[in-house]
């Protein structure tokens, strides 16, 4: 696990780095990203692509017919 000193350290480099005006930018962004991923990771796929019964006995009768 990282101490304090570890964390201060880190945001230190990032601010030399980066600058201190584009880390909150860069914040934002990196929080943005987590919370779309947990957010598609949690949610039903919005495209079910499982066939009916229905349709695929349709589908089944169609090809028979074609051939």
């Amino acid at each position: 696990m990282l101490s304090i000193q570890d964390l201060t350290v880190i945001l230190a480099i990032a601010a030399v780095l980066f600058g201190a005006k584009r880390l909150p930018e860069m914040g934002r962004g990196i929080g943005e990203a987590m919370k779309n991923f947990k957010k598609g990771l949690s949610e039903p796929s919005g495209v079910d692509v499982t066939p009916r019964k229905e349709e695929s006995a349709k589908q089944q009768a169609e090809e028979k017919e074609d051939k």
